[in-house]
């Protein structure tokens, strides 16, 4: 008998692909040596932070020895934070926010996994597009909710707007959105967003009870050839955007995120205050000292996009060259070609074969693609050339 819950051992039968080849990687580097193992697994960004971030660090150590340097603050984090935050989202996002509106966490994740515990009742669903990152589904059951997805409109990766219209229910209470999408790296348009707000303003009106909107954001920043990212915020009062620093700064490792509700929310007093109850009881307390300090000194600065946009185009290269199909990512760092012969695990697996890890994209809820992450040297997604050819060829 197992001492482990049996929701987590069903997790762990599960677990994610990612995960999976990331391990694999390590134990092929250890064999062939890192050079020769091409990883395009995990969405680490590998650039250093902006120098901003090393100015505010060798500020914070000069005031280490101050009583409370890393003391606790309130739940939210520190309120002259919020304040700058606030003012910086409202030129991104397009609306008037003040420190009221918006919240500090560990993460995106620990952001969305707060709303979900203060606006999910036992039973109640999300849902969100396939393909998605499979984390959703474990944190909608963190808090006793039901993960559902909807297929995105294929090729594109565009919102399938009537086939989410179809699967909402009495019981969806929200509706979560990434754009520029993780594994494809879609970017939903101003129009799409626009049929999807007056969407959930009809569906809440017909159940009597508001759906939220929430748009997971990390890579907001990240968009090529003049692609707009519109944001949610001004199109629906039930919306809330969610994002970190993570990929923006190359800070993952220190967990620093935030969560920003539309201004027009008429409940937005009562949001905020559930809000910085479950910051505190799911454990985290408050949002990392250091990681705010750094955040405070670094609004307006992110990684060199240059660096981004010449490896997406080098993969682009490789990838054609290789004859895959594949659609052009519009954000983000992340491809999601179709994999050839149509069986995504077995064409990884042939990749593993050449040392190229990649992840199948029935990871992702969307079987027959395998996504590939370019946070990595461009001199890796080129030496990886003749790895992708054979694989390829091994299915043609």
């Amino acid at each position: 008998m197992s001492i482990l819950a049996s929701s987590v051992q069903g997790y762990m039968g599960n677990s994610s692909w990612i995960r999976r080849m990331f391990e694999a990687g390590g134990q092929l580097k250890a064999k062939y040596g890192a050079e020769n193992v091409y990883d395009f697994s995990l969405g680490n960004p590998d650039l250093p932070a902006p120098a901003p971030v090393g100015e505010a660090l060798r500020e914070l150590a000069g005031r280490a020895h101050e009583p409370f340097a890393f003391g606790y603050m309130p739940n939210g984090g520190f309120p002259w934070l919020r304040e700058q935050l606030a003012a910086h989202l409202s030129t991104e996002q397009g609306v008037r926010l003040h420190a009221e509106d918006v919240l500090l966490s560990c993460g995106a994740a620990g952001a969305l996994n707060a709303f979900l515990r203060a606006v999910l009742d036992p039973g109640e669903e999300m849902l969100s597009f396939a393909p998605y990152f499979v984390e959703y589904g474990f944190y909608v059951a963190n808090h006793g909710g039901v993960f559902k997805s909807v297929m995105s409109k294929p090729d594109t990766f565009a919102p399938d707007l009537a086939a989410l219209e179809a699967a909402i229910t009495p019981k969806t209470r929200v509706v979560l959105i990434n754009s520029p999408h993780n594994p494809t790296g879609a970017v939903y348009t101003a129009a799409d967003l626009r049929e999807l707000a007056a969407l959930l303003e009809r569906k809440s009106q017909q159940y009597g009870r508001p759906i939220w909107l929430a748009s997971d954001e990390p890579y907001r920043f990240l968009a090529y050839d003049g692609v707009e990212v519109p944001s949610v915020l001004p199109l629906y009062p039930y919306a809330i955007a969610l994002s970190s620093f993570s990929k923006n700064l190359s800070l993952p490792g220190e967990r620093v995120g935030y969560l920003a509700v539309s201004p027009d929310l008429p409940e937005k007093e009562e949001l905020m205050a559930g809000l910085t109850l479950t910051n505190r009881i799911l454990g985290y307390v408050n949002p990392p000292v250091i990681g705010q300090h750094v955040v405070a000194k670094t609004l307006g600065s992110q990684v060199d996009l240059a660096v981004y946009a010449a490896r997406r185009e080098a993969m682009g290269e490789v990838l054609r060259a290789g004859g895959y199909d594949f659609q052009m990512p519009a954000g983000a760092f992340y491809f999601f070609p179709k994999a050839p012969g149509g069986d995504d695990v077995a064409f990884v697996n042939a990749l593993l074969d050449e040392r190229v890890l990649a992840v199948p994209g029935q990871g992702f809820g969307c079987p027959g693609h395998f996504r590939l992450a370019f946070c990595v040297d461009t001199k890796v997604i080129r030496a990886a050339a003749d790895g992708f050819a054979r694989a390829r060829a091994k299915f043609a």
